[in-house]
């Protein structure tokens, strides 16, 4: 099994990361804030107006090393892709299933995301009592997922997934805690630019996540960019898209939602632009890194494999069984359900 690494996250502008030897340094002006050994290093993440030497992009490139930029939003800007991974016939086998039959893996995956959100609705209602709204949802979901399995076309199929997130997003805030709601308003999901405080979390944790997908794709061998449920776009990495939706509800929303429970994440930790997008600020983004980098190192056992991995690996499992299936070696893709 791979061994998990960690992610480097460069949040703040005016950083400047170098290779130095067998380490990563990082310098603000002349001030060195962070050396660590470079090999322990599998992603980098750099916001806003970071520059990466060289030097150190070279071997992200030769070492395979995901260097992905992004804006003080989260949104996703640039990605930085070495040489080619696997062989050319997966991919073939990519792209035939992705033009003559993508439903069957599309399905697979969205009935997956619409159970993971059912179950952390669930999970809410066994630690926190009954709430009727949630409840109803929650029944409302579980025929979500039967309708998957009847769409016999990827529009009838992103019609249930869009029915069936809007029903998860509209009892949404009641995850959060009553003394917070206040603060914390939530009226559905907004993204292009996040105009509340939860949408800029979601986000920002999608986006990256979403990064972590598309580079586990290509180590695999995998297209990030020919997916199977979202339609080919120019610069989207819609292969990478299609895996994420399994994780939103059980990494992204249920990490957002505990940072701000916690409240390890206040609002006074947002900044409101003159566009009206909300924004996180520095050490806020870095609490959440934190925090995200935490959960990953965390084990569970997963679903299909039955062994015990840590959820930082997730990523990679799903991508290295999508090529599994594709190659032949698995009937159906096995997504991932979280218990």
């Amino acid at each position: 099994m791979k061994k998990l690494q960690n992610s480097l996250y460069l949040t703040r502008d005016n950083l400047y990361a170098h290779k130095e030897r067998e380490a990563i340094v990082v310098k603000q002006e002349n001030e060195t804030l962070l050396k660590l050994p470079i090999h322990s290093i599998s992603n980098i993440y750099c916001f806003g107006q970071t520059r990466v030497s060289p030097g150190l992009m070279a071997h992200c490139a030769e070492n395979d090393v995901n260097l992905a930029y992004f804006d003080l939003f989260g949104r996703y800007q640039a990605r930085m892709v070495g040489r080619k991974s696997g062989n050319v016939l997966l991919r073939r086998a990519q792209y035939r299933a992705s033009d003559n039959a993508p439903l069957e893996v599309a399905r697979n995956i969205i009935a997956a995301k619409i159970q993971n959100c059912r179950g952390l609705l669930q999970r809410q209602l066994r630690n926190h009592g009954q709430n009727v709204a949630i409840d109803q949802v929650v029944t409302k979901l579980k025929f979500s997922v039967e309708q998957t399995k009847q769409a016999n076309s990827l529009d009838k199929l992103r019609g249930v997934e869009g029915d069936a997130a809007a029903q998860y997003f509209s009892v949404f805030q009641q995850l959060i805690k009553s003394g917070l709601r206040e603060s914390f308003v939530f009226s559905g999901r907004k993204r292009r630019p996040p105009r509340d405080a939860v949408n800029a979390m979601l986000s920002l944790v999608y986006s990256v996540i979403g990064q972590d997908v598309s580079g586990a794709l290509h180590a695999v061998g995998l297209d990030p960019q020919v997916g199977f449920l979202h339609a080919d776009r120019p610069g989207r990495d819609s292969l990478a898209q299609d895996i994420l939706e399994e994780f939103r509800a059980y990494l992204a929303d249920r990490l957002v939602l505990s940072l701000i429970n916690r409240q390890q994440i206040k609002i006074t930790d947002f900044e409101n632009e003159v566009s009206g997008a909300v924004k996180m600020k520095d050490d806020a983004r870095k609490v959440l890194f934190a925090a995200l980098q935490q959960r990953k190192q965390e084990s569970i056992v997963h679903p299909f494999l039955n062994e015990k991995v840590e959820i930082g690996l997730l990523p990679h499992i799903q991508a290295m069984l999508l090529a599994r299936h594709l190659r032949g070696d698995l009937q159906h893709y096995p997504p991932f359900l979280a218990k």
